[in-house]
């Protein structure tokens, strides 16, 4: 860039300094035609110049330039030097044509001024690029030259500078058949981040947008309606296009839903998907397609959705008569063999032609597979159950672009590369060789990239279009290599990210051990956890955030209608601590559960002291309960020690997750201490002590005075009551006359008091009478 440092004036030129190492326009190729020119052949070439400086050209010019150097052989072609450290006035590997009598250079009548455009139209002759008659890849371009008012030491003064190049790659052919044809097969993926929130409800209309015919699942969709290629599909992707046919809702802001507006869209894509298969392989991605690399370096449960994943799509019902190979697909930091093993072993349904692919930029060029004759390999996993994976490897040169990395994924740079490394396959080498041209993730968001790597599969002849089937059946034993060495992978689900899917993982995990019957439990909750783990999250940290938080909202919403029950009363969204009594060592006291979901549970209670070792609970069987209904669990404790225990409840599942929160108790425990335990021995002594004395002392008195012994009333069989009324009339007529009772015979005993002044009658004492 030329940083201007002065103001601009209407009228007149910036006055400013240029900073040669920072280009002052963008040069931007839109076509070039033919692309593959024979020897002899005339090049048209367009594009359109933007003034992203603030300074403005004058003079400006577009001209055609070449490097005349011949490339035949992929490592010079790999060796072109992109000079990006240099200034643009600076790179001199693309020397302009300035001839006066060919349109090889275009003048501009007007200054280019700042955010300015032009476009630009060079025909170039072949003689005018000084080449030799033989085929080869040869780098060309666009510059674009101008002049620039500057000011030194208070002079002003112009200067003619170079402001802005773009390369390409331009392959020659001499017309004749090469030596040999590159069987090719081109993977396109079709894969969307997720936006099925729940049901029928879903985060936007992004994917329904890409299905359209305009979009970029729309148009990968078309390139194999009319060329060979295998699908890479993510079938979560399916499942949420499947559900948006039958008609859908978007929620908004404040979860406000509205109608979608894409049913027919989508439902016309998959009718086209469908038919493509009759001749298009399809491989599927694990459920979801989730961030491998991010999910086994996390490890715990999350590298366990791996598996889960893979696990889903070997049971997928994907329809239709064609079947489909399971497969996995890593690049760049996430191959290594950890990787590969714990990704490609250990779920179930795995099957032998299972297909895993990877790019060859993972691996440095020094330590790069050959992929030559074939890209098929058995990649060596020491650290996993199987010792070796059978591995496609992709060859990452073949969607390079450039030579230029700054517009190195336009379509056309895409094009160029693909007919330069392939041509150089067909020419410089003997015998049958293939590729696989897989574009890396988020190369090409809208689909033209891929429009032009698919259509040179029928305008480049040594190409003969294939399929990833056919490419893997013609190499029955593969190479043997090296995975590139262990290090940590790209940056993929950010901390944050893989810190709010454990907790989903964790409350999904509890929800579905809740369950009676854990199979029968809805897959939606599993594939949605699924979703979260998503690669294609990155790039859409606000989306992802919505959709976890959605997600997890939903479950623990389930959750928290299974609880304790209480009556403790309390503000709402408060809980108050319920307060049990024990009235001894040891005792029981009720705990109620409500069940409110709609399906049968079978749940369990803990109960616990976080400061108290002496609380023991006796085991708690687990109850099933049915819908909308209560159970009722008898607690049964004991304590060591009497007082205050603070203790905790909680409703469990079968695999002894917690379910919500925990509800807080307060047991009293009023058992006998030391102290007390004397006391109940030494009254019970007493009390039996006092009674053997009062015993012996009456057998001692009876011996003294033998006439106490007479048999008196015996107080557990009394005489009958008298029923004689204060006349002496008995109620029953019949009866016979009562004797009088011997006081009333005696009544000089009865009144004669003994020495001590006690009456003889209380003499007669005896087991039974009152003292007894």
């Amino acid at each position: 860039m030329i940083v201007a440092s002065a103001t601009v004036s209407a009228a007149t030129t910036a006055v400013a300094s240029p900073q040669a190492d920072d280009p002052v326009v963008d040069v931007a190729i839109d076509s070039f035609s033919p692309a593959i020119p024979k020897v002899g052949q005339a090049v048209t070439i367009t594009g359109t110049v933007t003034n992203t400086s603030n300074v403005t050209l004058e003079v400006p010019q577009a001209i055609a330039c070449i490097d005349t150097e011949r490339l035949t052989t992929r490592a010079e072609l790999a060796a072109i030097p992109t000079e990006e450290n240099k200034p643009v006035g600076n790179r001199n590997n693309c020397h302009g044509l300035d001839s006066a009598e060919a349109a090889t250079f275009q003048p501009f009548t007007e200054p280019l001024v700042p955010k300015a455009r032009v476009k630009f139209e060079l025909v170039v002759p072949w003689a005018e690029w000084h080449i030799s008659k033989k085929p080869g890849v040869y780098v060309v371009g666009v510059m674009f030259r101008g002049t620039v008012a500057t000011t030194v030491d208070g002079q002003k003064s112009t200067n003619r500078i170079t402001a802005g190049r773009s390369r390409m790659l331009m392959p020659v052919t001499d017309g004749k058949p090469t030596a040999r044809k590159v069987t090719t097969a081109v993977v396109l993926p079709l894969r969307h981040r997720p936006t099925l929130l729940a049901a029928d409800r879903f985060a936007n209309e992004s994917l329904a947008q890409s299905m359209a015919p305009t979009g970029a699942l729309g148009r990968l969709l078309a390139l194999g309606q009319k060329q060979k290629v295998t699908w890479l599909v993510d079938p979560g992707m399916l499942d949420e296009a499947r559900q948006m046919r039958d008609g859908y809702r978007v929620v908004g802001d404040n979860n406000v839903s509205r109608p979608g507006t894409g049913a027919k869209a989508v439902a016309n894509w998959l009718r086209a998907f469908d038919a493509t298969r009759a001749k298009n392989p399809v491989v599927l991605l694990p459920y979801g397609d989730p961030d491998v690399g991010s999910l086994i370096e996390a490890a715990g449960g999350l590298r366990d959705l791996v598996g889960q994943a893979r696990a889903a799509t070997e049971q997928y019902n994907l329809g239709g008569a064609q079947g489909f190979k399971s497969g996995l697909w890593l690049e760049n930091g996430s191959v290594t063999s950890r990787n590969l093993a714990a990704a490609s072993t250990g779920y179930a349904g795995a099957r032998p032609d299972d297909t895993t692919l990877v790019s060859s930029s993972s691996w440095t060029a020094d330590d790069r597979p050959a992929l030559s004759p074939s890209p098929v390999y058995n990649v060596l996993t020491p650290e996993g159950p199987v010792k070796s994976v059978k591995t496609v490897i992709a060859d990452s040169s073949l969607t390079a672009g450039g030579p230029d990395p700054a517009d190195a994924s336009s379509p056309l740079q895409v094009r160029q590369r693909f007919a330069a490394e392939t041509e150089l396959l067909a020419s410089s080498g003997k015998g049958p060789i293939s590729v696989v041209a897989l574009p890396p993730r988020g190369w090409d968001p809208d689909g033209q990239a891929a429009v032009q790597l698919v259509q040179s599969l029928s305008i480049l002849p040594w190409v003969k279009p294939a399929t990833l089937n056919e490419i893997i059946a013609a190499t029955p034993k593969p190479v043997v290599t090296k995975a590139p060495p262990a290090g940590r992978p790209a940056p993929g689900l950010s901390p944050g990210q893989l810190d709010q899917l454990r907790k989903l993982g964790t409350s999904t995990n509890t929800f579905i051990s809740l369950l009676n019957d854990i199979e029968q439990a809805d897959e939606n909750l599993r594939r949605a956890l699924l979703r979260a783990a998503s690669y294609s999250w990155r790039g859409f940290a606000d989306e992802a955030q919505r959709f976890v938080g959605y997600e997890q909202g939903g479950v623990t919403s389930q959750l928290n209608k299974v609880h304790l029950v209480t009556n403790a009363g309390g503000e709402r969204g408060q809980h108050r601590a319920i307060k049990v009594n024990l009235s001894g060592s040891k005792g029981q006291f009720p705990l109620t559960v409500e069940n409110g979901l709609d399906v049968t549970i079978r749940i369990g209670v803990a109960v616990s002291s976080p400061n108290r070792d002496d609380l023991r609970i006796q085991p708690i069987q687990q109850k099933i309960v049915p819908p909308h209904q209560k159970a009722t669990f008898q607690i049964k404790a004991s304590a060591e020690q009497n007082g205050l225990i603070r203790a905790e409840a909680k409703v469990i599942s079968q695999s002894q997750a917690q379910v919500g929160k925990s509800q807080e108790l307060v047991i009293q425990a009023r058992q006998y201490g030391s102290v007390g335990w004397i006391l109940v021995g030494s009254a019970c002594a007493l009390l039996f002590g006092t009674s053997a004395v009062r015993i012996y002392r009456r057998i001692r008195s009876e011996k003294r005075n033998p006439s106490a012994t007479e048999p008196g009333p015996d107080p557990l069989h009394p005489a009958p009551l008298d029923t004689t009324d204060s006349t002496g009339t008995r109620d029953d007529a019949a009866a016979e006359p009562v004797e009088p009772l011997a006081d009333e015979l005696q009544p000089h005993l009865a009144a004669t008091p003994e020495p001590n002044g006690h009456a003889q009658q209380s003499l007669k004492e005896g087991v039974g009478t009152k003292d007894g």
